[in-house]
């Protein structure tokens, strides 16, 4: 038995990944097994010892396998989010059969049992629920087909519902919905295809295929509709074909998947993806980095094939500018034409808010007349009007609508791209203190070998979670976003490998409130990008995402790959006792420190974390054979971080020799207390293990400063204990201060030495000394090694601390000393000599 738990223990030398942790697994059973049957006590604990430490190296190996791959097809995530508010969406499977919505003699008509939940105004105006029939009071024999055709053009409008974003949507939608693209009729069944409309269903049961969590899915509700006990309406309406339903029945299927009719609202965006599957994107129109020309020539040519449906958004306003323009707050708006004729550009705006303010046209820089002939108030063919009526639309100049409005949602035809790929995925979002870093986010890369356009879309998926908080929401809309967070795209140039920060990024996306976020790439032939999701307080542990890939040409998508094998990673934490701060401080030395030991030549990576992000943080590798480090000099320097960044900081070292160093983390300024994570990447193995702080629970005595005058080279000081004493002595030089109290830094080219000396003259005898006996610059705080005190030695009055310094030093320049010891120290007045 012992051969055989040699041998695996040789493939688990031999091996890497998870055939060497399945081979040190197996070694350590064998062994155990070995150690439970031999007669030989000796054996026995040999064999117990090599268990040990095999065990120890297989939990070593479980901390460098690479995450799971998300699943290929994702269908167990797909099935996970097909539960929402307590009703089943599937994935869509085929369109339903005819059957599904005949009604037979005797049968009771189809009702759904979901339970839509009102807003305390609209309980207030409900009346029941009603079918179209009741709801119309239309007599029994009358042609119920009437109710899902308009007789003219459409003018769909709100009133006591709060889903202004999903009015908004219909309206600037109508002509993709019953146009020459016909969208509606791969929506919703029954469908007339022979006369380009819905269907009545004799069932009352009504079938909608809608796109979100990942997928298409099968949404099912009857043909009921909130009644209202008053002269208000409790569903979208249209105001030129008041008996049209199919709108109504859209927005109740699509208030089923959002959680009922009291759902807060949306954007547009959200919306239309949801609704028909068209690509959504979100302008912020008062970005700095806004292009007006570039947007209007990509946005008017895709509105001319209508290849594009066009919203708008307000964020907060003040009530004066409500007033003089006309305009709602967090509110959404349809833009139902483009126009550039005599030089201006221009969209009809349209508020979906049957009683919302009425355009003044004050405040607009633009005259509000119909640009051309043919284009009415509400889209519709009409002579030259102005635009100022009750009838909710208005044209503005592109100029003032990206003055005036926050946000410009786009929806784009998805059959515009010939290319399309779905990666489903579960993130568990990180930590607060690694969510300064890259490590824990989702990662991908892409390729294309010919090049071309790239369009990538992250979609979260719905949880029921969101929903509570947007229903407990207190104040704005902006505060609801802060609640929900934000999530991003970033975009590398880094070969398709992994990346730890969000430095030298080549595109970096908004932030965003909303659940969708896209990013458009022109792709290099060849090149591979990582693309990486990338989050703000979102607030849940884990969520479901889908990454969809739209492209002109192929493009190959998988997980982005580490471009280091081995990982360590261990937690800390800078307390009042360990946060030393940056290297010119005397107390650097108490910084948290590691050692580190590598044992083959190679590249490591050194990623340094914390979830403050009011905390500069910096890490230094040092040539210090795993000792302790009191002060940082350039030639024991093996890599750095650079300067001090918010929340992580990264060391990267090309070709690091073997040997054992001194790894130090720290704040910028001392003090500053915060948890951190430390990561240490490599192609080999690396052994990375605290250094314990020998400074811990010793006495500071803080010494008389000394100030330096130019005659003054070298000063000593008397020391004494009295009982057997290790401590260590720091100095720091203080240039002089200003109003404030904080030190004014001045270029001086003062070099200092401390040292601790038994004894004087020829016989004198160092017992320690900082910097190896090297004078140091008086920038970089300098501490002794750690040495030992005799009393009998120190009271014969032999024991000196002397100060020696070279160069020219600033007259305000003084030099503060703290001695760390771990028993009393008594230390005299200074003297020069």
């Amino acid at each position: 038995m012992e051969k055989d738990a040699q041998a695996a223990e040789a493939l688990a030398a031999t091996s890497t990944g998870k055939a060497a942790l399945d081979y040190a697994i197996q070694a350590a059973e064998l062994y155990m097994r070995a150690a439970s049957v031999t007669s030989s006590k000796q054996d026995a604990a040999r064999f117990r010892q090599r268990c040990k430490a095999l065990i120890a190296k297989a939990e070593k190996l479980k901390t460098q396998l690479p995450e799971a791959p998300p699943e290929r097809n994702g269908s167990d995530i797909l099935r996970q989010s097909s539960l929402l508010h307590g009703n089943e969406f599937p994935p869509w499977d085929e369109p339903p059969s005819d059957a599904e919505f005949q009604h037979k003699s005797g049968q009771q008509l189809f009702t759904d049992e979901t339970r839509f939940s009102l807003s305390p105004i609209q309980t207030e105006n409900f009346a029941s629920w009603q079918r179209p029939q009741d709801l119309h009071d239309l007599p029994v024999n009358s042609d119920l087909e009437a109710l899902m055709r308009p007789s003219q053009s459409c003018n769909l409008v709100q009133d006591v519902t709060t889903d202004c974003s999903v009015v908004a949507s219909l309206s600037a939608a109508i002509d993709m919905l019953t146009g020459p693209h016909s969208v509606l009729s791969s929506i919703i069944y029954p469908f007339d295809h022979d006369n380009g409309h819905p269907k009545i269903s004799a069932s009352g049961k009504y079938v909608f295929r809608m796109n979100f969590n990942g997928c298409w899915r099968r949404v099912e509700i009857d043909d009921r509709l909130p009644a209202s006990r008053t002269d208000r309406t409790l569903f979208v309406v249209d105001r030129r074909n008041p008996r049209l339903i199919w709108p109504a029945l859209l927005e109740k299927a699509y208030l089923k998947v959002r959680g009922g009719y009291d759902f807060p609202g949306s954007n547009s965006g959200t919306d239309l993806w949801v609704l028909t599957g068209w690509i959504p994107e979100q302008l912020f129109l008062q970005r700095e980095d806004f292009d007006l020309s570039t947007a209007w020539r990509r946005i008017k040519a895709a509105h001319e094939t209508q290849d594009v449906v066009v919203t708008l958004g307000t964020g907060r306003i003040s009530a004066e500018e409500e007033e003089v323009m006309g305009l709602v707050g967090e509110h959404d708006y349809a833009v139902l034409d483009m126009d550039c004729s005599n030089g201006t550009r221009k969209l009809l705006i349209k508020n979906p808010w049957c009683n919302g303010p009425v355009w003044t046209g004050a405040g607009w820089s633009t005259p509000q007349k119909s640009p051309r002939a043919g284009i009415g108030q509400d889209g519709g063919k009409s002579s030259h009007k102005p635009e100022l009526s009750s009838s909710g639309t208005l044209w503005v100049a592109f100029e003032d609508v990206a003055q005036h409005f926050e946000s410009m949602y786009l929806n784009w035809n998805p059959k515009l791209f010939p290319h399309r790929q779905d990666r489903h995925f579960n993130w568990s979002t990180p930590p607060k203190h690694l969510a300064a870093s890259l490590v824990r986010n989702v990662q991908h890369s892409i390729t294309s070998l010919r090049g071309g356009l790239v369009w990538m879309l992250v979609s979260r998926h719905f949880v029921d979670q969101e929903l509570v908080m947007m229903r407990h929401r207190r104040g704005s809309m902006a505060a609801v976003a802060e609640q929900l967070g934000y999530m991003s795209i970033l975009i590398f140039e880094t070969n398709g490998k992994r990346v730890q920060t969000s430095e030298d990024q080549l595109y970096r996306g908004p932030y965003v409130d909303s659940p969708q976020t896209l990013a458009r790439l022109e792709t290099e032939p060849g090149k591979r990008y990582t693309i990486v999701l990338d989050q703000q307080e979102l607030p849940l542990k884990s969520y479901n995402f889908t990454l969809t890939v739209f492209s002109e040409l192929p493009v190959e998508l998988r997980e982005a790959q580490e471009e280091m094998s081995h990982f360590q990673e261990v937690e800390g934490t800078w307390t009042r006792r360990t946060a030393g701060g940056n290297s010119s401080l005397s107390t650097y030395f108490i910084n948290p420190q590691y050692k580190i030991s590598t044992t083959q030549i190679g590249p490591i990576s050194i990623l340094l974390m914390t979830g403050d992000q009011d905390v500069h943080v910096h890490v230094d590798l040092v040539w210090a054979s795993g000792k302790r480090v009191t002060s940082i000099r350039v030639k024991d320097l093996v890599g750095t971080s650079g300067e001090y960044r918010q929340g992580c900081a990264v060391a990267n070292i090309a070709k690091l020799d073997p040997g054992i160093y001194t790894l130090v983390c720290s704040t910028f300024e001392a003090n500053q207390t915060a948890n951190f994570a430390l990561r240490v990447s490599s192609t080999s193995d690396v052994e990375l293990e605290s250094i314990p702080a020998d400074a811990a629970g010793r006495l500071r005595k803080s010494l008389t400063p000394l100030v330096l005058t130019e005659r003054e080279e070298r000063m000593r000081a008397q020391i004494r204990v009295s009982w057997l004493t290790r401590g260590s002595v720091c100095i720091r030089s203080v240039g002089p201060k200003n109003a404030k109290d904080e030190v004014i830094r001045q270029p001086s080219s003062l070099m200092i030495r401390v040292y601790l000396a038994h004894g004087w003259g020829p016989e004198q005898l160092v017992i320690a000394e900082s910097g190896d006996g090297d004078f140091v610059e008086s920038t970089a705080a300098l501490r002794t090694p750690e040495f030992d005190l005799e009393p009998e030695r120190t009271h014969s009055g032999q024991m000196w601390l002397v100060v020696e310094t070279i160069g020219v030093q600033n007259t305000s320049t003084s030099l503060e000393m703290d001695v760390f010891s771990d028993s009393p120290v008594q230390v005299g007045s200074w003297q020069s000599w």
